[in-house]
């Protein structure tokens, strides 16, 4: 797609802004976008519409946004998904580099949980009820390419140990069976996940991440329970279409970055479990960086799983 020219830049924006989310409303990359739009719109004086544009694992609403017109006025917020679908779809509808970075947005981290009846309490004594019952732990996950699933790959992958895995059709079902006992551990996201722990039906063995989260105060990191390479956060990042120009591109990023220190933001960002990244993470090239990182680490191990979305 052509650039749009430099005086049309200069007056950006001059019209609505469609933040387009490649997941269904209500999910937490929905929520996620709409809590940032509201703040973003602010500071660029003008409306900021979330659409949800769903399916084939966020692939559609993200070719959506690549065959958009590079003005700036249709831009995409999307999460680990494209540094992933590049491997897990065979056949992709768009090309990564028809999408530009504009800033890391938040990143939410992801827990292991195991259902109570489960005999190991810790990690490390799960480690090893793995590797002692070789394929008889079930390990249930969202669907192939969700953030479960690979956090699933990569527990196996880093273990060396080898789990049954069940794909359901989103993360309410595996929880269910979880809790009655249909499966044994599952990954999820914090965000969905918390309160399920803290009430005492289903139990949790350690958090990704760097920090403690509060809302899961007594849970450890993985590294801390003494395995830090099993660490998959849900990042999330604002993209433009290829062409857009510099100038918008700057535009668009300095509100992200102002919008990330709203400290209305951040409590809500907290809620969500997400930890809102750093001014500095908030510019192109950090995210492009971390994209490029998370391609070359996730495909190998999806390959090694032959395990793909289509």
């Amino acid at each position: 797609m052509a650039p749009v020219t430099s005086s049309l830049a200069q007056s950006y924006p001059a019209k609505p802004i469609t933040l387009n989310v490649p997941y269904p409303a209500g999910g937490p990359t929905d929520v996620l976008a709409r809590t940032l739009a509201n703040v973003m719109e602010k500071n660029l004086k003008q409306a900021m519409v979330v659409d949800n544009v769903a399916g084939a694992g966020g692939t559609v609403g993200a070719a959506k946004v690549a065959r958009a017109s590079a003005d700036g006025y249709t831009i995409l917020l999307h999460n680990l998904g494209m540094a992933t679908s590049p491997t897990l779809y065979r056949k992709m509808p768009y090309n990564t580099e028809d999408l530009v970075p504009v800033g890391i947005v938040a990143t939410v981290p992801m827990v292991l949980l195991a259902r109570n009846g489960l005999p190991a309490k810790t990690l490390a004594e799960l480690v090893s009820y793995i590797k002692a019952n070789p394929s008889k732990i079930n390990m249930g996950h969202s669907g192939i390419g969700s953030a479960a699933h690979l956090c699933g790959l990569l527990l196996q992958s880093t273990l060396q140990a080898k789990v049954t895995t069940v794909a359901y059709r989103g993360a309410g079902l595996a929880m269910t069976d979880l809790m009655t006992g249909q499966i044994d551990i599952m990954c999820e996201q914090v965000s969905s996940s918390a309160s399920f722990v803290n009430t005492g039906r289903v139990k949790a063995y350690a958090v990704t991440g760097k920090q403690h989260l509060p809302i899961l105060a007594k849970v450890p990191t993985f590294a801390e329970a003494g395995f830090p390479k099993v660490d998959v956060g849900v990042w999330h990042g604002l993209y433009a279409p290829k062409g857009t120009p510099s100038d918008v591109i700057e535009r668009l990023s300095a509100s992200l970055t102002e919008a990330l220190r709203d400290a209305e933001l951040q409590r809500k960002f907290t809620e969500l479990t997400a930890v809102t990244a750093a001014p500095a993470e908030s510019k192109p090239e950090p995210l492009r960086k971390l994209q490029a990182a998370e391609m070359e680490r996730w495909a190998p191990i999806i390959k090694a799983a032959a395990e793909y979305a289509d």
